[in-house]
């Protein structure tokens, strides 16, 4: 695949071989946005889970404390339904399910405060769980963020994706921390640091 002279440039400012601390990567990623427009920020990470145990297939939500940056291209973002209603909204299983937007109990999207969900999605809501690879993708802000609201949001997430961690997970629960703008290139983060080395 051929890469563009901006990408290449961004690349070349990040050292492939270092693991970042957690500032220190929201930093670079800021500077090494590829795009005219404020572009999201991505963090994948690579988890030593089997999701074909039930047990280990992740799914949750995290309030992040500066929200997502995000309003949306669809007409909506979410859905959310009342337990009793469930039943016809799962007839639209075929339209939300690919698009991730069928609502769950786990995700607190099935729930009879519906004023509560509502606001919480609003807040900067966040939603993420594992693929069929072990992957984890959620996203923490906008390049237009300050590094220490993205640092602020990452530390949130993953405090909710330890507290997600299963019991029947052995070994290293998180193996790979990856940061990137939706066009730039990735950044290797340091997996034992949700912080900063002195706030931890």
């Amino acid at each position: 695949m051929k890469r563009s002279k901006k990408y290449i440039a961004a690349a070349a400012k990040i050292d492939a071989d270092r693991l970042y601390t957690p500032l220190e990567a929201v930093t670079l990623v800021r500077e090494t946005s590829t795009t005219k427009y404020d572009a999201t920020i991505d963090v994948a990470l690579c988890l030593g889970v089997d999701p074909k145990k039930a047990d280990q297939a992740i799914r949750s939500t995290v309030n992040l404390p500066h929200g997502t940056g995000k309003t949306g291209r669809l007409d909506f973002d979410a859905v959310v339904a009342t337990p009793d209603l469930m039943g016809k909204v799962g007839r639209l299983g075929k339209v939300l399910g690919p698009r991730n937007l069928m609502p769950n109990p786990k995700t607190g999207t099935v729930t009879t405060d519906v004023t509560k969900a509502v606001n919480d999605i609003k807040g900067g809501k966040v939603e993420f769980r594992i693929d069929k690879n072990s992957n984890l993708h959620f996203i923490i802000g906008k390049a237009s963020f300050t590094a220490e609201q993205l640092a602020e949001n990452y530390a949130a997430a993953l405090d909710e994706v330890h507290r997600s961690k299963p019991n029947s997970s052995k070994g290293r629960f998180i193996k790979r921390a990856v940061i990137s703008t939706t066009m730039g290139p990735g950044i290797n983060i340091d997996p034992n640091l949700v912080r900063e080395p002195a706030a931890q």
